[in-house]
């Protein structure tokens, strides 16, 4: 396995590193960028000229990551040459949120195959259920299979997001690549480090990723009563301030939910997943040394799946709500993460506005929110 790297911050600097990814004949080439790459045609067209033969997989950012650390206004593109992994491009387009499980299917339906060892998906940060998708997909190609990924950023503004896939870019499309045969090692970590505080708060009345009731109350309307001066920056300052979901019994189940629209209409709060009906939100908070802590723990929980070979991709995606709140320390999870897979790693991704991992091997894939997931590629 080889892979290379070029980081730039205008198209027409792609001219002068793509060389670089040629010369390793990549068949994936990952490609994270800030939103204005991908809403003008011009470097979907020149990644196509440059690597006809390559799957072409990424997504709009709210920030990227690479090997030099966190970034916004660029473009990472890393070029990844597999000795005997094959690469499956799939791609849908999302008809709106009721859609997301569908598409899902769809692209579990593009991607199964009997010799299937994982794969890795993005989709639109906004008008998306991302619980219903990660269901939708593994509802075909098994829950055995290992699903990483996450939902596309646009800087935090949470308007008009963009992937890229095997048809080009596009606002409304799920892409994603299957990983086939090989000795591919897929690793995988997700930790967060955020802290809940308050009492728990009963939910009352929802439907999917809405939520229009806690403990009989609107719920746009006791949040902003916990956010006091924050509630006026709605809904970019929920970022800093998530729901952790606890079950029946008020104990933690390990997901977290992020905050994507509110609607004074109906007093309701739109989450990036679907909400357990019968269950109990707590909010949370956190510290730059608690999250740097979260993003080693993730690393380390990747690195332990590993069983042999140097080197490798490490793909990072970790939410923006993360970013806003470590703010010029946001580096330091970035180096937190390379210092746990050493010096012969390639890094690259994201931060983003939903993360997609399993909590650990062998148990199913979820949706989640203000987390640091951590997909490590390598061939033994």
């Amino acid at each position: 396995m080889k892979t290379e790297q070029i980081v730039i911050r205008d198209v027409a600097e792609l001219s002068g590193g793509v060389a670089a990814l040629q010369a390793i004949a990549p068949q994936w080439v990952l490609v994270f960028g800030a939103a204005p790459f991908f809403s003008s045609p011009a470097l979907t067209a020149a990644l196509c000229a440059a690597f006809p033969d390559a799957v072409l997989l990424g997504c709009s950012t709210a920030g990227e990551i690479s090997q030099k650390g966190v970034d916004d206004n660029t473009c990472v593109i890393t070029a990844v040459h597999f000795d005997s992994t094959r690469v499956l491009g799939a791609a849908t387009s999302l008809a709106g949120m009721s859609d997301s499980r569908a598409a899902g299917v769809r692209i579990g339906e593009q991607l199964k195959a009997p010799d299937l060892k994982a794969v890795m998906v993005f989709g639109p940060g906004v008008a998306i259920n991302g619980s219903a998708l990660v269901d939708g997909i593994s509802s075909v190609i098994g829950e055995g299979i290992p699903l990483t990924g996450g939902l596309a950023g646009d800087g935090g503004a949470f308007q008009r997001t963009w992937t890229l896939g095997p048809t080009g870019a596009s606002d409304n499309g799920i892409v994603a690549v299957g990983l086939v045969d090989g000795n591919l090692q897929f690793c995988h970590g997700s930790f967060g480090g955020w802290e809940p505080f308050g009492p728990a708060r009963k939910v009352t009345r929802c439907e999917n990723n809405v939520l229009f009731e806690l403990d009989g109350a609107p719920a746009l309307e006791v949040y902003k009563r916990y956010l006091g001066d924050y509630a006026k920056d709605l809904p970019a300052s929920g970022l800093l301030f998530p729901f952790a979901m606890l079950g029946e019994n008020h104990d933690e189940i390990g997901l977290i939910r992020t905050i994507l629209g509110v609607s004074e209409t109906d007093g309701s709060l739109t989450l990036a997943g679907e909400i357990n009906a019968d269950g109990y939100l707590k909010l949370m908070h956190a510290s730059t040394d608690g999250l740097v802590s979260g993003a080693e723990a993730a690393a380390e929980a990747a690195t332990a799946m590993q069983k042999a070979g140097d080197g490798g991709l490490a793909v990072l995606v970790s939410c923006v709500g993360r970013k806003l709140v470590m703010g010029e320390r946001v580096d330091e999870e970035v180096e937190a993460v390379g210092d746990v897979f050493g010096k012969g790693a390639v890094l690259t991704g994201f931060y983003s506005y939903g993360e997609i991992s399993p909590f650990a091997p062998g148990v199913s894939c979820k949706l989640h929110n203000q987390t640091m997931t951590i997909t490590f590629l390598s061939e033994a």
